[in-house]
């Protein structure tokens, strides 16, 4: 008999205008040469609540944030989400078009999100904390 698996629903998750109209381009660019990834970039970017770059919190999970997240699996990583000719995994430079960099986009501190592997396997991931990006650290100082 399998073992019982429980889904959980997705988190809201928040982006500002421009990661959502740059990562659509860059989904909608990779959609013949890479389907699954794009469609669950996509996806994640059909059902995010977007605000105005200004307005986003430092917490958020962005294009360039560094951040800690913890895995059902007992990894615990430091990353920054980048695009893909920024990536490498040896510094920790995970691209938005994997699946697990089109998880974390728009997550906040404390926040899971399961994710299917290009294995098949689906994992769950937490949000521990994230840095805040120069972009977002410019945006505070200029509301200030």
């Amino acid at each position: 008999m399998a073992p019982e698996t429980k889904k959980h629903r997705k988190p809201l998750i928040t982006l500002t205008r421009s990661d959502h109209e740059s990562l659509s381009r860059l989904a909608e660019s990779h959609a013949e040469r890479n389907p699954a990834v794009a469609d669950q970039l996509l996806s994640e970017l059909d059902r995010a609540r977007v605000v105005d770059d200004r307005r986003i919190g430092a917490e958020y999970v962005r294009m360039g944030s560094r951040l800690r997240f913890t895995t059902d699996a007992g990894e615990d990583r430091n990353v920054t989400l980048v695009f893909p000719a920024e990536a490498d995994i040896a510094e920790g430079k995970i691209s938005i078009l994997t699946p697990i960099g089109a998880a974390l986009i728009g997550l906040s501190a404390g926040q899971s999100i399961d994710w299917t592997a290009r294995d098949g396997r689906t994992h769950r991931l937490t949000v521990e904390g994230v840095e805040p990006t120069p972009a977002a650290e410019h945006a505070e100082l200029r509301s200030a």
